[in-house]
This record gives structure tokens, C-alpha cells and sequence, in this order.
């Protein structure tokens, strides 16, 4: 299952630096705006330290993480909706990610040239939110003329419910309200799906802070204001130092740790990152285990069994007979399967069974 989430913000807020962090690649850094014109896509392993306990307990012949893919999309500036500073060619890229990891400068630095000459992250915030707005308006706006006399004039259901679901929408965004923000009928959830509005779109807040403040971020003013901001609008927020992240990019791990350790923290501010993505995504993870191979495989919360399967193979979907089951915790405890097995800890689940996250499963198939 491959799930992106775009990196945005204004031009200069730590993106490029924190993308390099991410994939410990080498993009452009450049201090000037529209340093990064092109997309810039990495894939990130999903360091879980379950599937290194499964590892060190099989010690199968290869370890396979789950992964994270993300984009380093370029600063937006005012206008953007119009097409300013290149914005169409970025609102395009931000519509193909599934999630947007939005870049907040949070601290002061007079080396650091700032766009707009302040730093006020809330209002970059909502300079970036009024873009997406008015890049959906548009898109709703457009569809509205094709559909509105249909709908006005005929007593066609589908063209009255399109109406009448666009219209909502755009009144919100009249209103500068993002979509996300607003209920949906379970209808009218599937229905939004085939329009990839950006502002539907789930977000995590980044706040880039200086390195000093890492480890007490309540401490600075601008990232309270931002999770404030977030509170009220029910997304996620999350303190980093992306000079740190870079630094810790280029480490071993025991040398990561002995650094986290000298900072006082204990983990980094992209961890944080990741367990977040995948909570605003609702993505969980199973392990498949085995002297062969440890895995790790990322799904939907809510899937079934046979979905799950289906994400190894299709056919494994579609020959679905059973699936043996346990808990990561149990296999921890009881060290063997066999034991396991004993303790009456091994199940068999059946179409219905809906995976948890951390479970160990095996699939019983026949095509």
C-alpha cells in the first residue's frame, strides 16, 4: 500500500532540510524562494521496533520494514490559486498526495530571509490555507456550471444530489473553511473522494523550532499558537528541529541515540512525525514472520482479513479460506509459536475478522 504525504509551506520555512532528514538524500537546501521547482520524492523505512523484536526472535534471512513515502513539494507564496510564484504547477503536485505535512517556521533567525519579512506561522498558515481554498473553489465552481441547470431544471436525482453536495462545499469554502472540517453523509463522503479537493485533505502541522527548544517546544510562543491553532481545527502538530533531524540523518544508531541522550529526549521529532502521519491516515500495521522473512505491511484500519491478505497478493484475497492469528504482545511473552499454541493463544479468523494493529497473521488461500 503506497500513501504519500506532500511537504508544503511558505518558501524558506525548513522544508528541503527536513525532506533531507527524511530520506537522508541530498535535495536542494537553497536559503532563496523556489529553491525546489521539481517535486522531490523519497521513501522512508518505518523503523518499528516491533518488527526488530520479531526479528531478533525468528532471526529470519531478511527484515522488511514497512515504508512511508514523501514529497518535497515547493514553498507556495500569495496567489498561488492564480498561479503566482509558479502556484498551479505546485497545487497540482499537493493534489496527488494523500496527506499534507504542513512546514511552519517557528523560530527567529535574521540569516534566515523570511518571504513576507516576519515570522507569524499562524497566519503563513491560513496565506496557504486561502490558497487551497480558492483552488477548490474553483474546481467546485466549474463543476457547479456544468451541473446547475440539470439540477435546476430537470428531476434528476444524481444531478440534484451533485448540486446540492457542490453547493455545500462551496459555501464552506466561501466561508474560508476547509473541507475536512466539515460532516458528511456517508453518501456524500464516497462521493467527495473522486474530486481530490486539497483542502479535504488531512494535515499535520510541523513546526520547525530552533534546537534549543526541542526538547520543552511549549516554550516558544510561535508553536503554541500553531497547536492552538491545530486544537481548534482537529489536526495534528508536531515539534521539530529540522537542523537537528538533518544532523541525526547522518548518524548511526548508537551514535542517534547517544545524541538524542546528550539532548535529553528520547526519540526524534520525525519519529514523532511518522506515528502521526499514520494516525491521520488511520494506517495500522501486520507482521508476517518467518525464518525466511520478518514483514511488516501497512493497511487501512477498519479492513478485513481477506483485504489484508490481499495487500500480500491478490489471489491471496480471493482465495481467502482462514487466517491463524496472534498478538505481537503474546508471541513477546510466550517466545515460540509452538508455546503459543499451547497456551491456546493462536486463533483462526474468518472473512469477518477486522486485523488490529500488531497483529502476526498467516493466510490459508486456495485459487
Amino acid at each position: 500500500m503506497s500513501l504519500t504525504a506532500g511537504i508544503v509551506g511558505l518558501p524558506n520555512v525548513g522544508k528541503s532540510t527536513l525532506f533531507n532528514a527524511i530520506t537522508n538524500s541530498r535535495v536542494e537546501a537553497a536559503n532563496y524562494p523556489f529553491a525546489t521547482i521539481e517535486p522531490n520524492v523519497g521513501v522512508v523505512e518505518v523503523k518499528d521496533e516491533r518488527l526488530i523484536n520479531l526479528s531478533k526472535l525468528f532471526e529470519p534471512e531478511r527484515t522488511i520494514f514497512t515504508t512511508f513515502e514523501f514529497t518535497d513539494i515547493a514553498g507556495l507564496v500569495k496567489g498561488a490559486s492564480t498561479g503566482e510564484g509558479l502556484g498551479n504547477k505546485f497545487l497540482a503536485n499537493i493534489r496527488e498526495v494523500d496527506a499534507i505535512c504542513h512546514v511552519v517556521r517557528c523560530f527567529e533567525d535574521s540569516d534566515i530571509t523570511h518571504v513576507y519579512d516576519r515570522i507569524d506561522p499562524v497566519d503563513d498558515i491560513e496565506i496557504i490555507n486561502y490558497e487551497l481554498q480558492m483552488a477548490d473553489m474553483s474546481t467546485c465552481e466549474n463543476r457547479i456550471g456544468k451541473v446547475e441547470k440539470k439540477a435546476l431544471n430537470t428531476k434528476d436525482k444524481d444531478a440534484i444530489f451533485e448540486y446540492q453536495f457542490l453547493k455545500k462545499i462551496n459555501d464552506a469554502l466561501g466561508r474560508n473553511q476547509n473541507i475536512r472540517s466539515l460532516s458528511f453523509s456517508k453518501e456524500e463522503a464516497a462521493y467527495l473522494k473522486q474530486f481530490n479537493f486539497l483542502t479535504a485533505k488531512p494535515v499535520i502541522y510541523v513546526c520547525n523550532i530552533k534546537e534549543d527548544e526541542i526538547n520543552d517546544p511549549d516554550t516558544n510562543r510561535y508553536y503554541c499558537a500553531v497547536k492552538d491553532y491545530a486544537e481548534k481545527e482537529g489536526s495534528q502538530v508536531v515539534a521539530i528541529s529540522a537542523k537537528i533531524e538533518e544532523e541525526l540523518s547522518d548518524l548511526s544508531k548508537e551514535e542517534k541515540l547517544e545524541f538524542l541522550n546528550e539532548l535529553d529526549i528520547d526519540h526524534s521529532g520525525l519519529d514523532d512525525l511518522i506515528v502521526k502521519a499514520y494516525k491521520t491516515l488511520g494506517l495500522e500495521t501486520f507482521f508476517t514472520v518467518g525464518k525466511d522473512e520478518c514483514r511488516g505491511w501497512t493497511f487501512k484500519s477498519g479492513y478485513t482479513a481477506p483485504q489484508c491478505a490481499g495487500i500480500i497478493h491478490t489471489d491471496f484475497e480471493k482465495g481467502f479460506i482462514k487466517a491463524e492469528v496472534y498478538t505481537y504482545e503474546d508471541i513477546m511473552e510466550y517466545k515460540t509459536e509452538a508455546k503459543l499454541k499451547e497456551a491456546g493463544k493462536l486463533r483462526l479468523e474468518g472473512k469477518d475478522y477486522h486485523p488490529k494493529d500488531g497483529d502476526i497473521m498467516f493466510f490459508r488461500f486456495n485459487v
